[in-house]
């Protein structure tokens, strides 16, 4: 059974403003004792554990995996803050094309919904109940399918009272700053100093916190600033309830490195916000009753704390969705947080991020702003957006459109060529170097201790495993009546890639060879399917690799059905970078719900190895499609339907 490290609320992967920042220092050496232990904390938490670099600093280096479509050995390698830097200016650009596109288009004008709910008052609209419903909104016959939303947050005015600055130590919880906030104070600003007290890098090294006691009462919402005009602090904020549990975190959710976090209090109680400096492991106290428990000095610097905890204002917007409609949405404004809720309420995609730049040219669905969601129903019914943020206006675009392939020639459908010959491909595609030659299967078999003869066999278990994940369980439990989808590869058949229609993903090369530190890269994320040429690798040498979690061998034994254990597996990774191309995001590797689009880590699962810790036996483990949470280390909430989101985008086209 796969767990969680930590059940907490995190900040997403991509986050913060645009800053250049200088090249960080070497990473230390490899880690032991009380660090190692700290870089667990800090990855639990979501927070990145390499050094933070800018896109100028990154130019120089070696080709930076894109962590949204890929399978990555080993995610914690993440610099989530370079791609902050990337979604950012990239999914602006991209917006700024697509807004161009369709003045030249002369669209249609969209839909204008005016919030309902007067300014200054909160309450009649703030649950997926009480949504105002956008009338006229659809893709159908006589309505529209893009709509404009124009409104305000209200949430409950509280006045910010000046404090003056807590005294050292207030390094732990015992100890913790008590400002009368949440109490007497509904909201506070002070100024700190991350390093001035007894275990910062004047003391004795081990690293300075900073603890404020905070009163709450469910439904309210806590909203923290650390800003630093000057010095060289990047802060980190997390919050702990009274027993010492982590419940939130951020690092770089405000402008540049600076910190913003905002949390939904669900249960009343006393809470302590923690004000920390970036390391690569000791962010966080090992023990928070323990000022002295950190185990790394890292940033110091001075700092503004800003916060108020007050009931917020939440707006809900109900439109009417056909089964497979591709919803889209952007928020500008004081909108920082766009949710979508199914008809039952269940939240189905929640974002704080724009990461459109991940979707392909073709796709329509809008970018540009604070938050972006996209989602594909896989029903029909009446759906929710929600957004949420800071006190203002804001407004939101809201856009409906049917799947890619429905589109084309009634009865057209989408095919996946499987290459196992190698291939001659332009790896920039991928963000890689250029063209490059990738090696072909066979190859790699040697490496898993089978030989030429065995290659047809191994070829055979993978296809099956990929028409079992794809064609049979999308037949069998998806909601897409219309459902289409057709495997070739390259030993049975000609290269049918460059014709309409026709993915492909390549089977063999190496991390070498293609310039890219990956298992396997997808081209885009592409919700809806609207780009049906696209490609995608799964690299072989990680695969093959003598041992290491991410390495077949490390699951084979003397007991093990090799051949139908490696079919299996290779079919799983090329299933996991088809459902990119379907529109599928990550889900969480380490909850205990397994999802061919679980984020690397999980490699035992993905693979099929049962509890036996062995591939290839009785008990082997089927992953397939299916509910699961989005993975919360790459910004991402909620439930995600990777079975039906790929289903829809395979259906049949329909035009006459």
């Amino acid at each position: 059974m796969r767990k969680r490290l930590a059940s907490i609320a995190v900040a997403g992967l991509v986050a913060g403003s645009l800053v250049v920042l200088a090249p960080a220092s070497a990473a230390p050496a490899a880690p032991t004792g009380d660090l190692a232990d700290g870089i667990k904390r800090q990855l639990a938490a979501g927070v990145q554990v390499v050094p933070k670099q800018s896109a100028t600093a990154k130019a120089a280096a070696p080709s930076t995996v894109n962590p949204y479509t890929a399978l990555l050995k080993d995610p914690s390698k993440v610099d989530k803050y370079y791609w902050s830097e990337q979604a950012k200016t990239r999914s602006l650009a991209r917006a700024q094309q697509k807004q161009a596109q369709n003045a030249l288009a002369a669209a249609a004008s969209p839909l204008l919904h005016d919030e309902a709910e007067p300014r200054g008052f909160f309450g009649s609209n703030d649950t997926h109940a009480t949504a105002e419903l956008i009338k006229g909104f659809g893709t159908g016959a006589k309505v529209n399918n893009r709509a404009r939303v124009l409104g305000q947050i209200s949430p409950e005015t509280v006045s910010v009272s000046s404090v003056s600055p807590a005294t050292e130590d207030d390094g732990a919880i015992p100890l913790a700053a008590d400002l009368g906030f949440g109490g007497s104070r509904k909201g506070v600003t002070t100024t700190g100093t991350r390093g001035d007290g007894p275990h910062g890098s004047a003391g004795d090294g081990s690293g300075d916190f900073d603890f404020v006691k905070v009163t709450a009462f469910a439904g309210q919402q806590l909203v923290v600033a650390i800003d630093t005009p000057t010095g060289s602090l990047d802060p980190v904020v997390g919050l702990y309830d009274a027993s010492g549990v982590l419940v939130a975190a951020d690092d770089d959710g405000g402008p540049g490195l600076d910190s913003l976090l905002a949390y939904d209090v669900t249960v009343s109680g006393t809470y302590y916000l923690m004000v920390s400096g970036f390391s690569t492991g000791g962010v966080f106290p090992a023990d928070p009753f323990d000022s002295g428990s950190g185990v790394a000095t890292g940033s110091e610097g001075p700092y503004t704390l800003t916060g108020t905890i007050a009931f917020p204002d939440r707006d809900f917007f109900a439109v009417d969705l056909a089964a497979g409609d591709v919803l889209g949405g952007s928020v500008t404004g004081v909108g920082t947080r766009l949710t979508v809720r199914d008809p039952s309420g269940r939240i189905v995609f929640g974002s704080e991020q724009d990461a459109s730049f991940i979707y392909a040219p073709s796709a329509p669905l809008p970018g540009g702003g604070n938050a972006v969601v996209s989602y594909v129903a896989a029903r029909a019914g009446r759906y929710s957006v929600e957004v949420g943020g800071l006190a203002g206006n804001y407004d939101i675009t809201v856009e409906a459109y049917r799947p890619g392939p429905e589109s084309r020639d009634q009865g057209t459908v989408q095919t996946l060529f499987l290459d196992f010959d190698g291939a001659r491909i332009n790896t920039a595609i991928f963000g890689g170097p250029g063209v490059r030659q990738l090696s072909p299967l066979a190859g790699f078999l040697g490496r898993w201790g089978l030989s030429a003869a065995d290659e047809n066999k191994v070829i055979d278990a993978t296809i099956a495993a990929v028409r079992e994940n794809i064609i049979a369980d999308m037949k069998d439990r998806g909601t897409n009546p219309r459902f289409g989808f057709k495997i070739l590869n390259s030993r049975d058949n000609p290269d049918a890639f460059g014709q309409p229609n026709v993915h492909r993903i390549v089977v063999g090369g190496t991390i070498d060879e293609s310039g890219i530190d990956t298992i396997g890269i997808a081209q885009y994320i592409d919700p809806g399917n609207y780009a049906t040429e696209d490609s995608a690798i799964v690299l072989l040498d990680v695969l093959s690799d003598p041992s290491g979690p991410a390495s077949l061998n490390t699951y084979i034994t003397p007991a093990s059905n090799k051949i139908r254990f490696i079919g299996r597996a290779l079919g799983n990774v090329i299933t996991h970078e088809a459902g990119h191309l379907y529109g599928n995001f990550h889900t969480d590797p380490l909850n205990s719900t397994p999802n061919l689009m679980d984020a690397g880590g999980a490699f035992p699962g993905l693979f099929g190895v049962g509890p036996d810790n062995i591939g290839g036996t009785a008990d082997d483990v089927d992953y397939d499609f299916g509910d699961d949470e989005f993975y919360p280390g790459e910004g991402l909430a909620g439930t995600e339907d990777t079975l039906n989101t790929a289903a829809w985008g395979l259906v049949k086209g329909k035009a006459k």
